[in-house]
């Protein structure tokens, strides 16, 4: 009797560590998608409207290409995280205040996604094919993808003068 006393407090014990690490992990996933998605908002803003058309070199997207591409993209990942169909793509969209107004809708589509994710639904499988991932991963690709996406657009924001805004602030040299 003492052994499955023992065995059955192990075991309670491991997963109650289970369920704390998958909501520690939750919350951890959730925190780095919030700096993401403040510094992809303020970037889409801080840009000049004459920069949307602008690209650095012929061969790659204009800077309003890339918001596009981010929102789109955030739209696909979130979507699929919340088990709602994708929104319709922006990419053609080319005025700033419409590719702003599509940054702000993806973002609160992943909002959505996170407020939705828990530790029940956290592991289940979403997507098809070579995007089939758990709900969890698939914002954490977004989260990741996004940052990257980031880096390129804080480029296009130096090449026109224009500090970025995850070094505004920090002084000379930013």
């Amino acid at each position: 009797m003492k052994k499955l006393l023992l065995a059955t407090t192990v075991l309670a014990g491991a997963f109650s560590l289970q369920a704390q690490t998958q909501a520690a992990h939750i919350a951890e996933a959730k925190t780095i998608w919030n700096g993401a998605k403040g510094n992809l908002q303020k970037l889409a803003e801080a840009m000049p409207e004459d920069g949307y058309g602008f690209k650095p070199t012929p061969d790659i997207r204009s800077f309003g290409e890339l918001m596009g591409h981010i929102a789109d993209a955030q739209g696909l990942f979130c979507s699929m995280a919340a088990g709602k169909p994708k929104p319709d793509s922006v990419a053609k969209k080319t005025a700033k205040a419409d590719l702003v107004a599509a940054m702000k809708d993806s973002i609160a589509l992943c909002d959505a996604a996170f407020e939705s994710l828990t530790e029940a639904n956290a592991s289940e499988s979403v997507g098809q094919g070579r995007m089939q991932r758990s709900r969890i991963a698939s914002l954490e690709y977004n989260s990741v993808h996004s940052s990257e996406e980031y880096g390129y657009g804080a480029v296009y924001l130096r090449l026109k003068s224009v500090v970025p805004p995850s070094s505004a602030g920090r002084g000379p040299g930013r």
